[in-house]
């Protein structure tokens, strides 16, 4: 599911801005942009994340910046010198001009940092959680939001499989019987009016052979699975994964009367009921 949530907080000079992304995924992924001297807290935020989202590609970022300097800087000579010469070598290597300065230096991961006291690293954190949980808050909304829009996109479809479900239903006797018909003349017109066939035999073989074409079975768990879906639907939580296997089994149960069922009107209603059921698998990838 696809959302976005966005939450700043500022405090005794130091202000936190956390952005979520959310994109559509089978299965949880969480990536983070942290500042170097927060990536410890990286885990904690994922497992924050993970008690509230089960489906999406998730983009965290998170930006930290002081309006104050209650710490002492620190700039690792050691760090930046390593990256001057590697720079430098790559440069010749490649063929380009060596022009790295001293401003694009301090910008590289571990150059420059900050050392704080206990007290202040606490309140780092604190603060870095508050800005993500009301980030979280805010995702959760707004999927919650495109969540009540795909439902009642989903209930259509189940809709539509219901109507084909019964109309395949009501047809079938139709079919059973003209299978049935044909079978029989098929049968007296190979046997070329002989009589030592009785007659107990010859229905018990004609009974086997339709119920070749008896498709009662397969509609009766269409109508079991869509009376499941819409409790899924109607209890609501994570419904995504259980959606997914459901539709699997509609899909097995449309192939299964496609295949058995000879009959042209019946045939293009398959037709119909599966694409209805790869446009309700479409959208159940979506949804958490």
């Amino acid at each position: 599911m696809t959302g976005f949530g966005l939450a700043e907080v500022e405090t005794g000079g130091l202000g936190v801005r956390v952005e979520i992304r959310s994109v559509n995924h089978r299965f949880l992924q969480v990536r983070h942009r942290f500042p170097g001297e927060l990536a410890e807290l990286e885990p904690r935020v994922e497992a924050l994340i993970r008690k509230r989202i089960a489906r999406g590609a998730l983009a965290v970022h998170v930006h930290l910046s002081r309006t104050a300097a209650p710490e002492e800087v620190s700039v690792n000579a050691d760090v930046a010198l390593r990256y001057r010469r590697q720079i430098a070598r790559t440069a010749r290597e490649v063929g380009l001009e060596d022009d790295l300065g001293m401003a694009a230096l301090v910008q590289l991961p571990g150059v420059v940092g900050t050392r704080s006291d206990g007290g202040g690293r606490r309140r780092e954190t604190r603060l870095v959680m508050r800005a993500c949980g009301e980030a979280l808050d805010s995702l959760v909304a707004a999927r919650e939001a495109e969540g009540a829009r795909l439902e009642t996109d989903l209930r259509k479809h189940l809709t539509a499989i219901e109507r084909l479900t019964r109309r395949i239903e009501r047809r079938m006797p139709a079919v059973v019987k003209r299978h049935m018909k044909a079978l029989r003349g098929r049968v007296a017109e190979l046997l070329g009016g002989a009589r030592d066939v009785p007659a107990s035999d010859l229905a018990r073989e004609l009974a086997l052979l339709a119920d070749r074409f008896d498709v009662s079975e397969e509609v009766t768990r269409l109508f079991s699975h869509l009376e499941e879906a819409g409790a899924i639907l109607d209890r609501g939580g994570s419904v995504g994964r259980k959606l997914d296997f459901l539709v699997q089994e509609f899909n097995r149960e449309a192939n299964t009367v496609g295949s058995k069922c000879n009959d042209a009107r019946v045939a293009h209603d398959v037709v119909d009921l599966k694409t209805c059921v790869e446009r309700l698998r479409e959208q159940v990838q979506n949804i958490e």
